[in-house]
């Protein structure tokens, strides 16, 4: 009983983390508005390595965070958590207690790191579904006559999404005399994907040996739907044994209970002592 009250408390301190964590269009409030404040206070040479910048950067940076407000979000979801683990492990039986006040703080920190992968990846799922026709529309632009800086910017302005923003970016930085190679290479930073490594290959490669770009883009395009339709039918092979797993242990364990449930009540409705 101690250890299903304690496992029930720690989920629910898990989700009520994740609650607190608002969306890109939201402001920070609870836990987020304190870790926020907390980053902006640390020194800047106390911040993250380069990979917590570069995971920050694949997730979009939600919200306008930055590496010091992470931080902050990590330390006070270490405090948080350390926190609640105090009356939960007073509840645990044996070790389990110090156990619980050992990792808890650990848990904590580690917190805002599964939230910038799990927003990561929703990202790049958003990326590679809007890939394939954003490639189709900068050909056209490209094949009209723009540059390829601007036919990305007008590209991203009459679209939305993620990959759309990220081209009005590169667009904006075309316009200001940044080179587009510079560009590319933020873009790809920002958005680390096999797809758009590739694109930026693609178009420096054409740009060095004179190749027609529209042509390039289409070929792009092309391998771009072939990815995407190769990823479906992965994840469609991976999602059958989990659906027999599924009916293994729910589905043919009722339907045996039933059945026995069935010849029960005939077996007593037959031999039983008359009612």
């Amino acid at each position: 009983m101690n250890v299903a009250l304690a496992f029930a408390s720690t989920a629910l301190g898990v989700w009520s983390l994740a609650a607190l964590v608002p969306a890109p269009s939201q402001r920070g409030g609870g836990l987020m508005a304190l870790g926020i404040s907390l980053g902006r206070r640390l020194r800047p040479g106390a911040v993250a390595p380069r990979d917590l910048q570069s995971r920050i950067a694949a997730a979009g940076a939600p919200g306008g965070i930055g590496l010091r407000e992470v931080m902050g979000l990590k330390v006070a979801g270490a405090v948080g958590f350390a926190a609640f683990a105090l009356p939960v492990a007073a509840v645990l039986p044996g070790r389990l207690g110090i156990v619980a006040i050992a990792l808890a703080p650990v848990a904590g920190f580690m917190a805002p790191d599964l939230w910038l992968t799990r927003r990561a990846r929703q990202r790049a799922g958003h990326i590679r579904r809007e890939l394939p026709a954003m490639l189709d529309l900068l050909r056209v632009s490209v094949e009209s006559g723009l540059s390829l800086g601007a036919a990305l910017g007008e590209v991203g302005q009459r679209t939305r999404g993620p990959l759309a923003r990220e081209w009005v970016r590169v667009g904006r930085e075309c316009a200001l005399g940044i080179p587009l190679s510079c560009g590319l290479a933020g873009l790809v930073s920002r958005a680390p994907l096999p797809e758009v490594e590739a694109l930026a290959a693609a178009v420096q490669r054409a740009a060095r040996h004179g190749a027609p770009l529209g042509a390039t883009l289409e070929a792009q395009a092309r391998d771009a739907r072939m990815a995407r339709r190769r990823r479906i039918q992965e994840q469609a092979a991976k999602a059958a044994p989990k659906i027999q797993l599924v009916v293994a242990l729910l589905l043919v364990p009722s339907v045996l209970m039933l059945v026995a449930a069935a010849l029960a009540a005939a077996l007593l409705n037959g031999h039983g002592p008359p009612i």
